[in-house]
């Protein structure tokens, strides 16, 4: 309790500072490479991935791969792990999370549709959400019934595979079914109506690289939603709940 009260409070003295700077303004060579040379280990195998200027003047954005977002001084002698926020008249906003919205935008708009499983939207595609998924968790289970709701109203669910219990359980074998069917939509389906479906694991399924993908962008359980903006919603909604999430009520 103590020190979430001594980081609000730090939150809301830093907002009331002039050393706003923009997120946009470019990293000097100099600057990107002495926070590489610092910050980067090998030994733990701690690659820096991205650099860009923080919102803080003098503060560095330092994104690493797999690994997470720190704000380091110019030097990289200092950083600090966690989420940086801003106070305005809206209240408090996670401009850390803001950033990794983006990221995980980016990500998931490189991936090929051709490994997702799609239920498209009925008519006029009004947006997508992409959802990492396991066929023998509950919530699963329970948001693809909504499905049919969201596709109705112009949303198209995209799935990625992911075994929470890791590649050698029983939800993998599950998920390689559904992604090694002729029909995945049907058989993903029948999956998570608790149908019994014959195991039928072939090779070359993406459900690995999923799997690791959904670790970096900080996937925990299942389902784990996406937006088409980036932003993560950790856990179930309704078909209700999520419009009002995307904006679409």
């Amino acid at each position: 309790m103590f020190n979430r009260v001594f980081i609000v409070a730090a939150i809301v003295a830093l907002s009331a500072v002039s050393l706003v700077a923009r997120a946009a303004d470019p990293v000097p060579a100099k600057v990107a490479d002495s926070l590489r040379q610092m910050l980067e280990s090998p030994a733990t195998g701690l690659k820096v991935a991205s650099i860009e200027a923080s919102e803080i003047v003098g503060m560095y954005a330092v994104q690493f791969e797999q690994g997470p977002l720190v704000y380091a001084s110019a030097n990289g002698q200092f950083f600090i792990v966690g989420d940086l926020f801003t106070v305005g008249p809206a209240g408090y906003v996670n401009l850390a999370e803001k950033r990794r919205d983006g990221m995980r935008a980016e990500e998931l708009a490189a991936l090929d549709p051709g490994d997702m499983i799609i239920f498209p939207a009925e008519g006029e595609t009004r947006s997508h959400i992409t959802v990492f998924t396991d066929v023998t968790c509950f919530y699963c289970q329970k948001l693809h019934r909504e499905v049919p709701a969201l596709n109705k109203r112009g949303v198209e669910v995209r799935y990625l595979a992911y075994p929470r219990a890791g590649m050698e359980s029983e939800g993998y074998r599950k998920l390689a079914t559904a992604w090694c069917a002729d029909n995945p939509s049907l058989i993903l389906t029948r999956l998570k109506n608790g149908e019994s479906v014959p195991d039928n694991v072939c090779k070359g399924t993406p459900i690995a690289d999923q799997y690791q993908l959904g670790q970096s962008l900080g996937v925990r359980g299942t389902p784990a939603i996406v937006t088409a903006s980036g932003q993560m919603i950790p856990g179930y909604q309704s078909a209700d709940e999520l419009m009002v999430t995307l904006g679409l009520q």
